[in-house]
């Protein structure tokens, strides 16, 4: 017998497992690349939805709060606004998960179409090796193909052909078994993927609906609020004047310390005359820091981004710099930091190690308190009780009051300085990303 087709069935043989493990690999390892960074990106995005329903439950308690409240205030206004920034952030995340989703589903389908290709080829080369072992390959041609070789190495290795080919088509047998299970396993995670992005939609209805009532109430609340514009603007010019006090005070206390470090460097001078004559004059109108000093301020700059938040939680109720007034248009608000909404009866504590500089009182801040870090100051204001004393060192996150409450809104919101030597600072460029 001739060894034509024989030949050609070892080289298809031979070619089989590489071109289906080819495609295996294209099938199975190119999008599992791509499916573990979007893995990543789900993680993170999931952990930012996490975080805005977790702001969402913590301003909704906050509204239920004002509700005892029975005038509409600025403060249930601004605790709104924030609800809304959030609630819009969380339906964004929403969007986003439902594409990620969408595109899980794309590849899940066409990885489903890949592998029912592939299992289709597999068949069909099963079913044409079977065809060919009952036309080629019975038990009399098998013996007559051995024993027709020219010696018995010949016949040897059509001995082994015979025995890879049962082998293969064992293997192939098997490969067909195991896609179809690959395609079972991918239909059933395809609907798990489904019902993820009906469940997906539905929430983003729910919280469009929310978000809807939220923005009703708030419109509800400016135009009441409008009414009140002869309140607010009092209101808001008490405030801005207290503000213009707090800053007044810290310029002077900031020049009392530059005058006592600038006589204090003058005195050490004088007591060695060749320090005098040959030592470094101080410079009229900078701080001048003793080495511990400048160790905890170079420590202060090294954690711009990094500090904790004053109050364990709150959320920021007016920006840094100036900005338009929520209710009434053409009034701009100039805020030398920040406030942060918190719940009544909120701790205060240092954001870095420093030393009290002053412990104060203004009418519409209530309880002032000022740490030196080095060159930079920390002010906490609208305290109602202090827990410090001018002189006393303190460590980070060490409580240092407590937050005033107003009577009249129910609002315990903190405001919160930083400086560097005379300039503002914008606390959000040194706190950590928390909200």
């Amino acid at each position: 017998m001739n060894e034509p087709v024989p030949k050609k069935i070892h080289r298809e043989i031979g070619m089989m497992p590489n071109i289906i493990g080819l495609l295996l690999l294209f099938i199975f390892l190119v999008p599992d690349c791509i499916l573990a960074q979007r893995l990543s990106d789900k993680e993170k995005l999931q952990k930012t939805k996490k975080q805005l329903e977790e702001e969402i439950r913590y301003t909704t308690d906050l509204l239920e709060q004002t509700q005892k409240s029975k005038q509409t205030s600025l403060n249930r206004l601004q605790i709104l606004n924030k609800q809304i920034r959030s609630r819009e952030s969380l339906i964004d995340a929403i969007n986003r998960e439902l594409n990620q989703v969408q595109t899980d589903i794309a590849v899940e389908n066409f990885q489903i179409d890949q592998m029912s290709k592939d299992l289709s080829l597999l068949k069909s080369d099963y079913a044409r090796m079977i065809y060919h072992a009952y036309r080629m390959m019975n038990g009399q041609n098998k013996l007559m193909f051995i024993f027709s070789a020219r010696d018995f190495n010949q016949g040897y290795r059509r001995l082994k052909y015979y025995q890879q080919y049962a082998s293969y088509r064992r293997r192939q047998a098997e490969r067909i078994q195991s896609t179809q299970m690959a395609i079972n396993s991918k239909r059933r995670e395809l609907e798990i993927v489904k019902n993820q992005k009906l469940a997906l939609v539905m929430s983003q209805e729910q919280e469009k609906q929310k978000l809807d009532r939220e923005k009703l109430e708030k419109a509800k609340a400016v135009k009441e609020l409008s009414s009140k514009e002869k309140k607010l603007l009092s209101s808001l010019r008490t405030k801005q004047q207290a503000a213009q006090k707090l800053e007044n005070e810290i310029e002077k206390l900031i020049s009392d310390e530059i005058r006592a470090s600038e006589a204090r460097m003058h005195k050490s001078n004088r007591k060695d005359d060749k320090l005098r004559t040959g030592g470094k004059s101080p410079i009229q109108g900078i701080l001048e820091l003793t080495p511990k000093e400048k160790e905890l301020s170079n420590s202060f700059a090294a954690n711009r981004g990094k500090l904790p938040w004053p109050c364990d939680r709150g959320f920021i109720s007016s920006t840094f710099g100036e900005h338009k007034h929520p209710v009434l248009e053409y009034v701009k608000v100039k805020n030398n930091g920040i406030d942060i909404m918190t719940e009544r009866g909120s701790l205060v504590k240092s954001v870095f190690s420093g030393k009290v500089s002053r412990v104060m009182s203004f009418p519409n801040l209530n309880k002032v308190v000022i740490l030196r870090h080095g060159d930079y100051l920390t002010v906490y204001s609208n305290l109602s009780e202090v827990a410090v004393r001018d002189g006393q060192e303190v460590t980070t996150k060490q409580t240092i009051g407590r937050v005033y409450i107003n009577p009249e809104d129910l609002k315990s919101e903190l405001h919160f300085e930083i400086w560097r030597g005379k300039v503002i600072q914008n606390p959000e460029d040194w706190l950590s990303g928390r909200y």
